[in-house]
C-alpha cells in the first residue's frame, strides 16, 4: 500500500536570524574568503574514492549516519502565512513485491526498490513546469544533469559517474509566479556506498554549480530544521557574496544509494521558507 507523507503541522515560527559576524579589530586581518578546489584536486579525489568505493560495499549497510527527524516539528515552516507553497500531499510510491525498504534489516545495500521517479518531488500549486528536466518517460539523460555544473567539472563527474555505478537520473524542475525556478535531481547508484562517495567530492566548493562558483554552510540551517530523517544526511549551501545575476540555494541529500540535488534560484533572491519546505519533503520522500 502507497504511504502518504504528512505535510509539516505548525510549529514554533521561523528561527532566529544568524547574529551578524563583527568586523574584524584593527590591525587583523578578515577572514579568507571561500576557496574553490581546484579542478584537479576534484579529478583525483573521484578516482581515489572510486577505488576505495570498491573495497568498501561490503560494509555499506553500517556507513550511514544515524539521525532523526521529528517530522511534525519543523522550524521554518511554522504559519501558512509565512510564504510556503502549497504542495500536494507527497506519497511514497509501493514496494514491490516482497521488496524491503531502503534502510531494512538486510538490505545492505541500502537499495530503494520504489521507481525512482515517483520519489521525485511533486510540483507546487501555480507552478510552471520546467520540460527540459521531464526527460524522455521520466528519465533525465546523463548529460542534462551535468549542466546544473559549471563545464570545468563536468567531464570529471562525467567519468566518475560512468566508471562508478549510476543506474539512473530522475528528475523535476518549475517556475513559480514569482520567478523562483526549482530544480531536483535524484541520482541511483549501484550501493549507498558509490552513492555516498559521489556526493562526498561533488557537494559544495568541490564542483562548483552554475551560477554559484562559490558557497558556504548555511549557517541557518542549525537545530531541528537541520536533522535529516532518520539514515539520511543533509548538506545545505548558499551562494558566497557578490551574487551573480541570481540568487543560488543548494542542498544535497544522502539516503542509502540514492542522491538528490535540490536547487533553488531566483533574481534578487530566494525565498528560504519555500527552500527549506521544498528540502524537507524531498528528504521525507527518500527516508
Amino acid at each position: 500500500m502507497s504511504q502518504t507523507i504528512e505535510q509539516p503541522e505548525p510549529g514554533s515560527g521561523l528561527p532566529p536570524r544568524p547574529v551578524p559576524t563583527p568586523a574584524p579589530a584593527p590591525g587583523t586581518d578578515p577572514a579568507p574568503a571561500p576557496v574553490r578546489k581546484d579542478r584537479r584536486v576534484l579529478r583525483a579525489a573521484l578516482r581515489w574514492t572510486a577505488a576505495v568505493v570498491v573495497f568498501a560495499v561490503a560494509g555499506a549497510g553500517t556507513a550511514y549516519e544515524v539521525t532523526r527527524q521529528t517530522r511534525g516539528d519543523l522550524p521554518g515552516l511554522a504559519t501558512r502565512g509565512d510564504g510556503r507553497w502549497e504542495y500536494p500531499a507527497p506519497v511514497k510510491p509501493p514496494l514491490p513485491k516482497g521488496a524491503p525498504a531502503a534502510f531494512a534489516e538486510g538490505n545492505t545495500r541500502e537499495e530503494h526498490f520504489a521507481d525512482l521517479r515517483e520519489l521525485v518531488l511533486p510540483a507546487p500549486k501555480g507552478a510552471t513546469e520546467d520540460k527540459e528536466l521531464a526527460g524522455k518517460d521520466g528519465w533525465l539523460p546523463t548529460a542534462t544533469y551535468l549542466k546544473a555544473y559549471e563545464k570545468d567539472a563536468r567531464a570529471d563527474l562525467a567519468l566518475f559517474l560512468n566508471e562508478n555505478g549510476l543506474r539512473h537520473v530522475a528528475a523535476r524542475g518549475w517556475t513559480m509566479p514569482d520567478g523562483t525556478r526549482t530544480r531536483i535531481y535524484l541520482l541511483r547508484f549501484n550501493t549507498g556506498a558509490f552513492a555516498r562517495a559521489f556526493a562526498a567530492n561533488t557537494a559544495g566548493n568541490a564542483a562548483a554549480l552554475v551560477g554559484a562558483p562559490y558557497t558556504e554552510d548555511d549557517v541557518s540551517w542549525t537545530g531541528d530544521i537541520g536533522t535529516p530523517v532518520q539514515y539520511t544526511k543533509l548538506s545545505v549551501y548558499e551562494e558566497v557574496r557578490p551574487y551573480g545575476a541570481e540568487r543560488v540555494r543548494q542542498a544535497y541529500i544522502e539516503a542509502g544509494d540514492v542522491i538528490a540535488l535540490v536547487v533553488q534560484s531566483g533574481k534578487g533572491g530566494t525565498p528560504k521558507v519555500p527552500f527549506r519546505q521544498t528540502v524537507v519533503l524531498q528528504n521525507q520522500l527518500l527516508g
